[in-house]
């Protein structure tokens, strides 16, 4: 198990392979963070696919409007179109770089559309640095991450079984 240093910044998440730890950055994107810890103390990233997985570059997942595939009427093709209830958040764009393990900020073309739904770099992606809010990184489990099935979306998608801040787990 990692050493969790700040159980309220870290977030579990749960895989079919094992869990992976990661670690928020609440002094670059406080309100990414925020949102975060939010959505997963609500428990709606539990059941989301990773409806974007591209080999050499990055999984995406976290749309809570149209990915859960426990919900009624789940239709893979709608993944990766929504967000959650919640409002759109400005970005927090940083010096940190698109490195390998670390969690960027889905989006639209526009920069201040990011909702809920991330990333994580399979590699260093530094032509996304300034344009995408980097807000975590993998600690623990990168293997993990480096076992999602790919495909855009894939055919059989694999889900966040469950996301939980560390302190409540």
């Amino acid at each position: 198990m990692a050493d969790i240093k700040d159980p309220e910044n870290t977030i579990l998440l749960e895989l079919k392979d094992g869990t992976v730890t990661i670690e928020l950055l609440p002094d670059v994107a406080p309100q990414h963070a925020a949102r975060m810890k939010e959505l997963a103390r609500d428990g709606a990233y539990d059941g989301v696919v990773f409806h974007r997985v591209i080999e050499g570059f990055m999984a995406q997942t976290g749309d809570v409007e149209h990915g859960n595939a426990e919900s009624d009427g789940f239709n893979i093709r709608r993944a990766g179109t929504g967000g959650s209830d919640k409002p759109d958040l400005p970005a927090e764009f940083s010096k940190l770089p698109h490195d390998r393990g670390t969690l960027g900020a889905a989006r639209s073309q526009n920069p201040n559309s990011a909702n809920s739904q991330f990333f994580i770099n399979f590699k260093d992606n530094h032509f996304l640095n300034g344009q995408y809010t980097v807000y975590g990184r993998v600690i623990e489990g990168m293997e993990h991450v480096d076992a999602i099935t790919r495909g855009e979306p894939p055919a059989n998608p694999d889900r966040m079984i469950s996301v939980k801040v560390a302190a409540d787990a």
